[in-house]
């Protein structure tokens, strides 16, 4: 199922999109510092600082607040995110990038690998976090032993990497006049791998094609405007030479995970690499009017690790790792000495970081999460 927001009414439509709700399983601090604080998040995390992109305006940032009690050293543990470790220390977990001191000097100094000794300090009155090498803090030339592959990821690729193979969001324009499955080998209406399909349109551009189906319009619940479709991957057809008297070509079904349908369309295959760069931060812009409007898997409850579509997008200044607090509208109620209607603040829910940012519209992972959220709750600078 893929739960929708439309003009402000939540709906649920039929989808066999992403189904999954991820369990959040308690660590121990092990051999290093006890972990104190609250554990936030649950996805693995590989720290890579990045530049700010060009044209975003700087802006004053306040003073980093530290959460009580923060340890003084801390051990990474394996499965450790970045979200975690910030979460114990800073009480504006995106803000890490102010709290990490970075050594120029170290090979890949952007890296945090388990076993590594995190060491809390103070620069110029303001705090700063490090890595500890052999017990002491230094900010000198190291040599690192330790593979790429060994640093704790940015997010948990198990989660992600399957959901964007299988879900994209495409402009309408684009969905309409691609190709299409006008039939099944023999006049059938469901074919799978190995068969072959003839497809109405120009399949000339590339060999290869994915095989794609709508699953839903998605409509911003204020405007009403369209923006873009959500649409599953289900499969792979190489292109093909013969055609029929009505200018249809022949191809044959490479991948399924789906059975194609007749009336599937066909996008060219386009290689595409998993972005672990992330880098959790508050976006550039001002995100207004910015809305949950669907979630992966038809769920009614939104929660930590959940993945979401939000109507906001590169158009509106919004980035990859653009972190985003999640409110809920104050309920109305009556004053019971007035009897005037009255509408209670807003209530910040959670927090979650885009992942991917297509020009309308955005994927969202739910980070944090202190009540139940739905569909149609706002989305907000943290």
């Amino acid at each position: 199922m893929l739960a929708k927001v439309n003009n402000g009414v939540n709906t649920l439509e039929k989808s066999t999109g992403f189904r999954r709700r991820a369990t959040r399983a308690d660590r121990n601090a092990g051999d290093g510092a006890p972990r104190q604080g609250p554990c936030r998040a649950v996805f693995l995390v590989w720290l890579l600082f990045m530049v700010a992109p060009a044209g975003a305006v700087a802006q004053p940032q306040p003073p980093l607040i530290l959460n009580p009690d923060v340890p003084l050293t801390y051990r990474v543990q394996s499965g450790d995110t970045l979200w975690d470790i910030a979460a114990i220390y800073l009480r504006d977990p995106w803000r890490w990038q102010s709290l990490w001191a970075e050594n120029p000097e170290i090979e890949n100094p952007h890296l945090i690998f388990p076993g590594d000794v995190l060491t809390l300090f103070w620069e110029d009155g303001a705090p700063r976090l490090t890595r500890r090498d052999h017990g002491e803090v230094k900010l000198t030339p190291v040599l690192r032993a330790s593979p790429l592959e060994s640093a704790i990821p940015v997010i948990p690729r198990e989660k992600i990497a399957p959901f964007l193979r299988d879900h994209s969001v495409v402009e309408p324009k684009v969905l309409a006049s691609a190709p299409y499955v006008v039939s099944g080998d023999a006049g059938r209406l469901i074919s799978g791998a190995g068969d072959t399909v003839f497809v109405r349109g120009d399949v000339s551009a590339v060999p290869d094609y994915r095989l794609v189906r709508s699953d839903t319009v998605l409509e911003d619940p204020l405007t009403g405007e369209r923006l873009g479709s959500f649409v599953l991957d289900i499969g792979a057809a190489g292109a093909g030479n013969a055609r029929s008297d009505d200018e249809l070509t022949a191809m044959r079904v490479t991948q399924m995970r789906q059975e194609i349908r007749v009336g599937d369309r066909l996008l060219p295959v386009v290689e595409t690499h998993l972005n672990v760069h992330y880098l959790p931060q508050a976006p550039g812009a001002v995100i207004e009017n910015g809305f949950m409007i669907a979630v992966a898997g038809g769920l009614t409850q939104i929660g930590p690790m959940d993945i979401v579509v939000i109507n906001r997008g590169a158009r509106e200044g919004l980035r990859v790792g653009d972190v985003l607090a999640i409110e809920q509208a104050g309920p109305s109620l009556e004053d019971p000495v007035t009897g005037r209607e009255v509408r209670l603040p807003d209530t910040r829910a959670g927090v979650l970081m885009a992942f991917a940012v297509y020009e309308r519209a955005s994927f969202g992972l739910v980070l944090e999460a202190n009540r139940a959220m739905a569909v149609g709750d706002r989305v907000v600078n943290p």
